[in-house]
């Protein structure tokens, strides 16, 4: 067997010391092996303890300690300084070591104690503490609650807060002696304006007068215009009856003498829908009541459609209408912005003798400027502003020549600032004027951004077409016969939905497409009868809405049902064209 080398023997003796070696009680070895460690431990504690010493000695704020019961252990200089003592000795025996003794009012050390029991340390805590002389003190004071060996001691550290109260109260009353300087200055005003309170009173009962006189105001415009927006709904009814019978007969072989009555009342009805449109229109935009709903669209669609309706218009006039084709796309509301374009375009042909109008558009700075030139005789400087009021029109040679009241422009010009575009004129009397509509660019969607393909209808695209007309005025439903008859249609009439339902069901009629009236008797809709018909048929068979309901939540509505919607007085050509869509 190996026998143990003496390295190895130090290293087990070391190994095996107790903790009476470490502090010098085991054998004369051990306590050579570790005396130089612990000596090194020994003088830490020795540093550490005159650096605690040295901090405690010389801190600018005081500092005293306490155990729980109360008893004061220790102060510094400054502590006793701050309580008007020489030293600490001096205060711990002028205070017989109670902490409590420190504190001005009876129970604030106690109350601390507790709070400190239950926290372990305090910050900010504002109270008084006694001087020598019995006078108070201002302090804030943190507090430490330290576990010792035996008992938990309480370390506080205390700042003087005399100054910054004194200031603080020094604050207030400046604070107190402005505020009485400023309530003397108010008396002294109040005194000075009490000359001007019968001309104040006065002036207040005569602008109570004029908000009276101004609210009935506003209240008799807004039942003007509901009744306006009323009689306008209740006259395109019979109007639209009209509109469906003279179309009919204009279809019709006439002889010369009965086609030009038919073609004068024609136009005739043209002008007073034209003008119950604006007025109903002017109505609704004064209640605040259109609401624009922006989507995105390519420019050139709108133009190459705008130019499709007017050009028959322009030509009946002897002037040439072109439009330059655009590939931009604009981001706006469809039908408001297309109101714009046919006021311009219409107020054009009215206002040009010879020559032609052009459409065209600029781009601007983010802005697409749609500009509507003619070759009219122009309009004066000082007459730009007053074309855009109602019932303002332009002077022309001759009487006959004048149409509607003046109210397109208005119009116009409301339906701008909803958008919030921004509108132009230009004119030079006698060579012709410029009208512009600015309206922001977007990018059209790449599954929008190719056109489809029109292709001419048949002219028999309707014949045989099963179609279920449903409309509480029956002078409509004659209308509706004579005018869809002659396009080979086969009709059903009903007045309401229960009869619309009992034709499908009695005749076993099934339509190939519903006309429906929005407004039926019974405060019933004309959504509901196609959604019954839908459902006792037990399929999705097309509809559309025809209403004189322009408003904003009717046309959400139709929207929202993905009805097809034609407004009164029916357009026979958009509704053959739309008919022949759907049917297709």
């Amino acid at each position: 067997m190996k026998k143990p080398s003496k390295r190895d023997a130090a290293v087990e003796a070391r190994e095996e010391a107790t903790f009476q070696d470490l502090i010098g009680l085991g054998t004369q070895s051990a306590r050579k092996s570790y005396y130089a460690e612990l000596e090194h431990k020994i003088d830490e504690l020795e540093t550490e303890r005159n650096r605690y010493k040295w901090l405690f000695d010389h801190a600018l704020h005081g500092i005293f300690r306490a155990d729980i019961s109360g008893k004061l252990l220790a102060v510094n200089p400054a502590m006793a300084r701050l309580c008007g003592y020489r030293d600490g000795e001096q205060l711990s025996g002028a205070l017989d070591q109670q902490a409590a003794a420190l504190f001005f009012h009876d129970g604030d050390f106690e109350q601390l104690t507790l709070q400190l029991q239950e926290s372990g340390s305090i910050e900010g805590y504002e109270t008084l503490m006694a001087r020598a002389g019995g006078e108070p003190v201002c302090v804030s004071i943190n507090l430490l609650l330290r576990q010792d060996a035996d008992q938990d001691q309480i370390e506080a550290f205390v700042q003087d807060i005399t100054e910054r109260r004194r200031n603080q109260d020094q604050l207030k009353q400046m604070n107190a002696e402005l505020e009485a300087r400023v309530e003397k200055r108010t008396r002294e005003l109040t005194r000075l304006n009490s000359k001007l309170w019968v001309e104040i009173s006065e002036r207040e009962q005569i602008q109570r007068q004029l908000e009276a006189a101004k609210e009935d105001a506003e209240q008799a415009n807004l039942s003007k215009d509901k009744y306006l927006a009323a009689a306008s709904h209740d006259l395109l009814q019979p109007m639209n009856a009209a509109r469906l019978l003279v179309s009919a007969l204009r279809e019709r072989s006439l002889g010369s003498d009965e086609k030009h009555l038919v073609e004068r009342v024609h136009l005739a009805l043209d002008g007073a829908e034209e003008l119950l449109t604006d007025l109903l229109e002017i109505s609704r935009l004064d209640q605040n009541a259109v609401q624009p709903e922006r989507d995105i669209f390519a420019i050139d669609h709108v133009l190459s459609g705008l130019v499709e309706e007017f050009q028959p218009v322009a030509s009946q006039a002897g002037l040439t209408l072109s439009a330059i084709p655009s590939r931009l796309a604009v981001e706006t509301d469809l039908r408001l912005l297309r109101r714009i374009l046919r006021n311009f375009i219409s107020n054009a042909i009215r206002y040009t003798a010879s020559g032609r109008i052009l459409i065209g558009c600029r781009r601007q700075q983010g802005q697409l400027s749609i500009q509507i030139w003619d070759t009219g005789d122009g309009i004066a400087p000082e007459q730009l502003d007053e074309i855009f009021q109602e019932f303002r029109q332009l002077q022309r040679k001759k009487g006959s020549e004048r149409k509607g009241v003046g109210l397109g422009l208005a119009i116009v010009d409301r339906i701008a600032r909803v958008l919030e575009h921004p509108i132009r004129v230009h004119s030079v009397p006698g060579k012709g004027s410029m009208f512009a509509v600015d309206v922001p660019t977007a990018t059209l969607p790449a599954v929008r951004n190719q056109r489809l393909s029109q292709g001419i209808l048949p002219s028999d695209a309707l014949q045989g077409a099963r179609i279920l007309v449903i409309d509480n005025e029956e002078n409509i439903l004659i209308s509706m016969q004579a005018l869809l008859a002659p396009w080979g249609c086969e009709l059903q009439l009903a007045c309401d939905q229960q009869e619309a339902i009992g034709l499908c069901r009695q005749d076993n009629f099934k339509p190939d497409l519903v006309l429906a009236d929005y407004h039926l008797d019974d405060d019933r809709l004309g959504t509901e009868a196609i959604r019954a018909v839908r459902d006792m048929l037990g399929e999705q068979v097309p509809a559309v809405i025809i209403t004189a309901d322009r408003s904003d939540e009717s046309r959400q509505l139709f929207r929202r049902l993905k009805l097809p919607v034609l407004n009164k007085p029916l357009k026979p050509g958009k509704l053959r064209a739309l008919l022949t869509h759907l049917l297709g």
